[in-house]
């Protein structure tokens, strides 16, 4: 089987990440403003969890608490049985390094490299040879189908292809998880599509999935959703649940008001 894939396939639901009553406060002027409020949940390896809600919901503080980026105010944080919050940010960093591939809407490419090049960089940060990190950055771009690209710069490619690349050295060092942040916020629907069902291939090969988005149409491809309103957890949604159906799903992710949306 592929080296990429193999890691993380397991047919265990062990947690990976458990989100503990978290919440966050930003002092602003001699105010103070709660963005998240007394947030629990737990990802399981093999899941595909989708955090979904209106934009200033607190998404992505979210994301990036889970990341280690962002302390909470209070709350707990375990990634891999570690406490994120009792790390030091060096060893955060560290772990996030081995364990964790993001995908973001707007990629950060070294321009100075090629497509190889920038997929095969962080294994360069962890000591990796030349011949391994060429031979690895490679697989990675077969999987997301852009073997085509090697010598390429990656500004030269489309938002879709620059999104495969993403992906692609987002997988290269064989994470534990993987997160993305609004991965088709630059895309056509045709792109983003095909982005969403390369999540969903990865994620059914035994890879772990924690995705934020604002667009309802891809809670389909979710084994979870969790809806967040005003920092709060409104809801969890299973695959295909009753809960779901009630959503009224538009491009833009807007939800009619009419329509109740807690139930599981």
């Amino acid at each position: 089987m592929n080296q990429l894939l193999n890691k993380n396939k397991t047919s265990n639901k062990d947690a990976i990440l458990e989100i503990g009553e978290i919440r966050k406060s930003f002092k602003i002027g001699n105010n103070e403003i709660e963005i998240i409020k007394g947030i629990s949940f737990q990802v399981n390896k093999g899941d595909f969890i989708i955090i979904f809600g209106s934009s200033g919901c607190g998404k992505s503080t979210i994301l990036n608490i889970l990341l280690g980026l962002e302390p909470p105010t209070t709350g707990k944080v375990n990634f891999l049985n570690k406490d994120l919050y009792k790390m030091s940010e060096d060893e955060r960093a560290q772990l996030r390094k081995k364990e964790i591939g993001t995908v973001y809407q707007q990629s950060n490419w070294i321009k100075a490299l090629t497509v190889l090049e920038n997929v095969a960089f962080p294994l360069m940060l962890q000591g990796f040879d030349l011949d391994s990190r060429v031979e690895l950055a490679k697989e990675a771009l077969n999987l997301v189908e852009m073997t085509q690209a090697f010598d390429q710069i990656p500004t030269e490619l489309s938002a879709g292809q620059q999104q495969r690349v993403s992906l692609a050295r987002a997988l290269i060092t064989k994470p534990s998880l993987l997160v993305a942040d609004e991965p088709t916020g630059n895309l056509d629907s045709k792109s983003g599509e095909e982005i969403m069902a390369l999540f969903k291939d990865f994620n059914q090969r035994g890879h772990t999935v924690v995705m934020v988005t604002h667009d309802l149409e891809y809670l389909k491809y979710a084994s979870r959703s969790i809806q967040i309103s005003d920092g709060e957890l409104l809801a969890e949604h299973q695959a295909n649940a009753e809960s779901l159906k009630k959503l009224a799903i538009s491009k833009r992710g807007n939800i009619d008001s009419s329509v109740k949306v807690g139930e599981n």
